[in-house]
């Protein structure tokens, strides 16, 4: 019995489902399950600091704190600004185990990463996600940032190591804390497995969303100590500082 016909039949059906859309669930004639209306209404981040990618009101500047106080890291790389509905996906993302809308901004990032690069941006040898708590690993039951890096990793065809950057105490959760009380909870918070392996390496750290930086200058801290040449910041949104649109 021939069955080529119906196992071409099953490949061709596979690989043209007619997605409906995460947002609005109408018909998305792309290959992402995302619509063409819904994706021009994410909030995209189009005048941000060259250094940590915070919002401003002009396109190629440097924030003033950049400015006085360069951070540990040389980019932060951030799609969109952390706005309704991107807030809400991420969301979902997070405390829902919504892994498709998880993917789906993946594989958002990895295509705006992907521009960046054709454009001269520097491609990183490594990509490291940042370790969460135990404590909160089994609460939460996966870690959003190592999901992350590995659906990029896919993409982007670069390494993902997720055991080389530990975390190694329980710190309180960063939301409700100001940039003064996340400095002082994440001190010694983070190590590495093996500094040799990133002496003279371009990494880029992974996360979902860039608040204050403190998270992403603590790690840049310690991978400048290893000897890492190059830290970039790779996340789905940036915030605002507090009180801005």
């Amino acid at each position: 019995m021939n069955c080529q016909p119906w196992l071409k039949a099953l490949v061709y059906n596979c690989t043209n489902i007619n997605h409906s859309c995460s947002l609005c669930s109408a018909l998305a004639e792309q290959r992402y399950p995302l619509c063409i209306a819904c994706e021009q209404a994410l909030p995209w981040l189009d005048e941000y600091c060259l250094r940590c990618a915070l919002p401003l009101p002009m396109a190629g500047l440097i924030c003033a704190q950049c400015s006085r106080r360069p951070p540990a890291y040389d980019q932060v790389v951030a799609p969109w600004h952390y706005g309704f509905p991107l807030d809400t996906l991420i969301s979902r993302f997070k405390h829902n185990n919504q892994w498709p809308l998880g993917r789906l901004m993946a594989e958002l990032l990895g295509l705006n990463l992907h521009h960046r690069y054709q454009e001269g941006m520097p491609r990183p040898d490594l990509l490291l996600p940042v370790p969460l708590a135990r404590r909160r690993l089994r609460e939460r039951g996966f870690n959003q940032a190592a999901m992350l890096g590995r659906w990029l990793s896919k993409a982007l065809l670069i390494k993902c190591e997720e055991r080389l950057l530990l975390r190694t105490r329980e710190t309180p959760a960063q939301q409700h804390l100001d940039a003064r009380a996340r400095r002082h909870n994440l001190r010694r918070a983070f190590a590495l497995a093996d500094q040799a392996s990133l002496k003279g390496r371009h990494v880029a750290v992974i996360d979902d969303v860039l608040t204050t930086g403190t998270t992403a200058q603590a790690i840049a801290q310690l991978l400048r100590q290893a000897g890492a040449r190059r830290i970039d910041v790779y996340c789905l949104a940036r915030t605002a500082k507090p009180g801005q649109a």
